[in-house]
């Protein structure tokens, strides 16, 4: 049997997106990606809450509190990780343009200023906008928090199974289309 695979991804970032608040997220790639870029290694994963590089001056006046919020939540259990989210990509975008980027600065956590920096780095590869259909798992997944799951990497496979119920889309079909559209929108300059 196939090990699950999970993104990592900024804790804030996921709680962002398990409130429905936003449907994408901006990647570039790990610095230790074996291809030194981001490739998409399966339409359908885990999120792997990250807390490494994650900092409140980096993110919107309202999402500072989820940095910290997520922060307390991990140092209280430091050998395990709680998956509490699955993900379906909808659509992934590349893009090389910083107005383009702008545009989308409404429909995510970050600062304009990070996410312009996550676009210079690596400047000879796009940033992959990934447009995510969001599920809760019920109940959340426990693991125990393994020494390989460290340093800079996008993508995980996690050691053990995930044992969860059910996965609850966080949006509604129309919800989620609609925030979806606001995506194309902007990346296409259009009114959103």
């Amino acid at each position: 049997m196939e090990q699950p695979i999970a993104l990592r991804e900024w804790a804030a970032a996921v709680k962002a997106l398990e409130e429905g608040r936003q449907v994408i997220v901006l990647r570039k790639g790990g610095i230790a990606e074996e291809t030194k870029e981001f490739r998409l290694e399966s339409p359908q994963f885990y999120l792997f809450p990250s807390f490494e590089h994650q900092k409140p001056h980096l993110v919107k006046d309202e999402a500072r509190e989820d940095v910290v919020t997520t922060q307390a939540e991990a140092a209280g259990h430091p050998d395990t990780v709680t998956i509490t989210s699955f993900a379906e990509v909808f659509e992934d975008i590349e893009i090389t343009d910083a107005d383009i980027l702008k545009r989308l600065d409404p429909l995510h956590i970050w600062t304009e200023d990070y996410a312009e920096e996550r676009l210079k780095w690596k400047r000879t590869k796009p940033l992959h906008v990934l447009v995510l259909r969001m599920y809760k798992l019920t109940p959340p997944a426990v693991l125990p928090l393994r020494e390989n799951y460290g340093g800079c990497k996008s993508w995980l496979r996690l050691e053990d199974e995930i044992a969860s119920e059910r996965a609850i889309p966080v949006l509604s079909d129309d919800e989620f289309n609609k925030k979806a559209r606001q995506v194309r929108n902007a990346i296409e300059g259009l009114q959103l």
